[in-house]
C-alpha cells in the first residue's frame, strides 16, 4: 500500500522537478554505494576544458553531499519549490521552465569560473526559491513555527539559516544573484517603459516539452501549490 502511494506521488510529480529530483537522489546513491567518487562529479575548469570531461557541468548540480540533514533539507526545499514553480507560474510553460534551467545553470557556470564553488547545486535550489519567493509577495511563510515572514524574506532567511550552521554565504548569494537576474530580465524589465523580453525559450525546446493541451494562460492562486511539508509553509495576507 505505501509502495502504491509513493509511486502514485512519484508518477504524478510534473516531469521537470521528477527528472531534477530523481536525477540527484540516484547521483547521492551512486556515491553512497562507492560506485562513483564525489571526484567524478565536482566542477572543474581545467578538467572540463582541458581533458574535454564536459560531464562535470551537470554533475556538479546534482550532488548535495552525503546523506544527512544538510542532503535531505536540501532536498526538500528543491523538490518543494522546483514543484511550485512547475505547477505555478510555469504550468502549461514546461519548455519555458526547462529554459530557466539552462539560463540559470549557465550563469552559474560562468560564476563558477571566478568563485571557490565545486558543486553548484545547493546555489541551484536557492534560485529556484527566489524567483518562486518573488513571484508570490504576498504569501506568508512560517519556517519552522519560529519566524513568520513575507515570501520575499525566504532567500535571506535561508541565507541566515545557513550562516548559523557555519556553511559559507557564498553559496546563497550566488543563487539569490542568479535567480534576481532572471526574475529581472523576465518578470520586471519586460514591463518597463522602452523594456521586452530579452529571454526568448527556442522553438526547439517548446517543440519537444510543451504539450498542445496545456493551458498556458492557467494561472493558479498562490494557495494551490502541492503539500506535504510544513517547512516554509504560507498563505496569503488578508486570509
Amino acid at each position: 500500500m505505501a509502495y502504491r502511494t509513493f509511486r502514485q506521488e512519484y508518477l504524478h510529480m510534473p516531469v521537470v522537478t521528477r527528472a531534477y529530483t530523481t536525477a540527484c537522489v540516484l547521483t547521492t546513491a551512486a556515491v553512497q554505494l562507492e560506485l562513483i567518487t564525489p571526484f567524478q562529479l565536482y566542477f572543474n575548469p581545467e578538467l572540463i576544458f582541458k581533458h574535454y570531461q564536459v560531464w562535470r557541468l551537470i554533475t556538479n548540480f546534482l550532488f548535495f553531499g552525503p546523506v544527512g540533514f544538510n542532503f535531505l533539507f536540501n532536498m526538500i526545499f528543491l523538490y518543494r519549490y522546483c514543484r511550485m514553480l512547475e505547477e505555478g507560474s510555469f504550468r502549461g510553460r514546461t519548455a519555458d521552465f526547462v529554459f530557466m534551467f539552462f539560463f540559470g545553470g549557465l550563469l552559474m557556470t560562468i560564476f563558477g569560473l571566478f568563485v571557490n564553488l565545486v558543486f553548484l547545486g545547493q546555489a541551484f535550489t536557492i534560485m529556484l526559491v527566489y524567483v518562486w519567493s518573488r513571484r508570490n509577495p504576498f504569501v506568508r511563510m512560517n519556517f519552522f513555527g519560529l519566524l513568520i515572514f513575507q515570501a520575499p524574506f525566504l532567500p535571506w532567511i535561508l541565507m541566515g539559516f545557513s550562516l548559523l550552521l557555519g556553511n559559507s554565504i557564498i553559496v546563497d548569494l550566488l543563487g539569490i544573484a542568479v535567480g534576481h537576474i532572471y526574475f529581472f530580465l523576465e518578470d520586471v524589465f519586460p514591463n518597463q517603459p522602452g523594456g521586452g523580453r530579452l529571454l526568448k525559450t527556442p522553438s526547439i525546446l517548446k517543440i519537444i516539452f510543451d504539450s498542445p493541451d496545456d493551458d498556458p494562460n492557467y494561472n493558479p492562486l498562490p494557495e494551490e501549490r502541492p503539500g506535504g511539508f510544513d517547512w516554509g509553509e504560507g498563505q496569503r495576507l488578508g486570509g
